[in-house]
């Protein structure tokens, strides 16, 4: 199968028939296209029946507006082509589909919130490497499985009927929005129908990833101890081997909801808990009555109680790690990234949203309370750890990721924890936009889209 990156245009009408496209006489020649006979076009899910016309000393491909504008493309576009001898293909892409939670029609110039910037970001990434990816939300989704609304960007963002894509990045950011029956329809149809590949297509909960962790020997190294709280049988347990212990929502983000629960040597029980102002603290007499407190909480809340860690940390701020995970041009794993997290104020959580703040690993760890023994291969160590997880987690849920947000923790003999798994890594950023610079996090999602595609 040969490819190339080609740029696309226009031509005028009336010069040859609207099914007819314009092909260098080289690159014709070279791949052995017939001229004599049909060819099929595609796109996505986008398929024309057309004829190729070779063009003497011209390296590009051109289109009829009309078949631009089946395709959804932007003005000039550069894209790859592949031609399939074996089924007389001309493939064009790929063609990126992002779903995405919601979209503001009335702010052309930041339709989408808080990720505008990672979108932008993410058109001028697939312009480099010749793909083409519009975004959509669950509001577009219509009865139809062969073309959507999406928005796409061309000097301006606008809304266009695009064709199914060949790979969708689901970003959704609520479970209900996931769920939705007209959400988890398209999803089983366009891949059915169209063959498109769509990953990170599920949400995670806490109490899912360490029971299908706990089952890799491998990994057994990195899990704290860690349950789903169903009862005061397992509370009691949990406070009887270790002296603090946290409750954290199965479902939860951003450190919402989480409680932590300490033992005192007076026999009296602590809890802490985060709230917007900071945390807030309670004491109980006996574990019974902490029990009786949380119980209203667990008829609607679930609670994953884990093992509570004694972490490193920076002036008496705990530290944890992230580390983003990738799948990459090849389909492997490969760690994109890892940054310490610190947390900030009186909080006991290093989410950003909680008053937590950033720092490089090398930085956090070597002015952390860690001994110099350990400080030395902590960053190998955490992508080491990274990329197990990623694989064991990839190996036990029969879901399709292309990217993890993994949550990591030292204590300070240097032993790495597992704290939690993300399938819906943040995105939100809204630093000036630099066209020249295009982060590697978000390259990578380009290129595994790439490998998904064929392409």
């Amino acid at each position: 199968m040969s490819k190339k990156k080609i740029s696309v245009q226009l031509f005028k009408p009336g010069i040859v028939q609207a099914n007819a496209i314009m092909l260098g006489e080289k690159l014709v020649k070279r791949w052995k296209i017939p001229t004599d006979r049909p060819l099929q076009l595609t796109f996505g899910s986008f398929k024309q029946d057309i004829n190729v016309i070779p063009v003497p000393k011209y390296s590009g491909l051109r289109i009829s507006a009309a078949l631009s504008k089946q395709m959804g493309l932007p003005s000039r576009p550069e894209l790859k082509i592949h031609y399939h001898a074996g089924s007389k293909t001309l493939r064009l892409g790929p063609l990126i589909g992002i779903m995405i939670s919601r979209d503001h029609p009335n702010v052309p110039d930041n339709p989408f919130g808080s990720i505008s910037m990672f979108c932008r970001e993410l058109v001028n990434a697939c312009q480099k490497q010749g793909a083409h990816v519009y975004f959509f939300t669950p509001k577009h989704i219509t009865s139809s499985t062969s073309t959507i609304q999406g928005w796409i960007y061309d000097g301006g963002w606008r809304l266009t009927q695009m064709p199914i894509a060949d790979v969708i990045n689901n970003r959704l950011t609520s479970r209900k929005m996931e769920n939705n029956p007209s959400v988890q329809h398209f999803m089983k149809e366009v891949k059915s129908l169209h063959g498109t590949h769509i990953f990170n297509e599920k949400f995670l909960d806490k109490t899912e990833v360490f029971d299908a962790l706990k089952k890799e020997a491998h990994l057994q190294r990195y899990m704290p101890e860690s349950h789903l709280l169903n009862g005061y049988a397992i509370l009691k347990k949990m406070c009887t081997t270790h002296s603090v212990v946290f409750l954290k929502p199965i479902r939860g983000s951003l450190g919402k909801g989480i409680i932590r629960i300490s033992k005192q040597s007076d026999g009296t029980f602590h809890t802490l808990s985060t709230t917007m102002g900071g945390t807030q603290k309670k004491i109980y007499a006996t574990l019974p009555k902490l029990f009786t407190n949380i119980s209203g909480k667990m008829k609607s809340t679930r609670y994953q109680i884990q093992q509570g860690l004694t972490l490193i940390d920076h002036g008496k701020h705990p530290v944890d790690f992230r580390a983003l995970v990738q799948k990459n041009a090849s389909g492997h794993w490969s760690v994109t990234s890892i940054v310490a997290r610190i947390a900030g104020g009186n909080h006991f959580v290093s989410n950003l949203a909680r008053g937590g703040s950033l720092s490089n690993v090398k930085d956090a760890v070597f002015k952390s309370n860690m001994p110099l023994s350990s400080k030395n291969n902590a960053h190998a160590n955490l992508k080491l750890a990274s990329m197990q997880i990623a694989k064991g987690l990839d190996n036990a849920i029969p879901s399709h990721f292309g990217e993890l947000g993994i949550d990591l923790a030292m204590d300070n003999a240097g032993r790495i924890w597992m704290l939690e798994v993300n399938s819906k890594p943040s995105k939100n950023d809204n630093t000036p936009l630099n066209e020249q610079k295009i982060r590697p996090s978000v390259s990578q999602i380009v290129h595994y889209c790439c490998f998904l595609s064929g392409f």
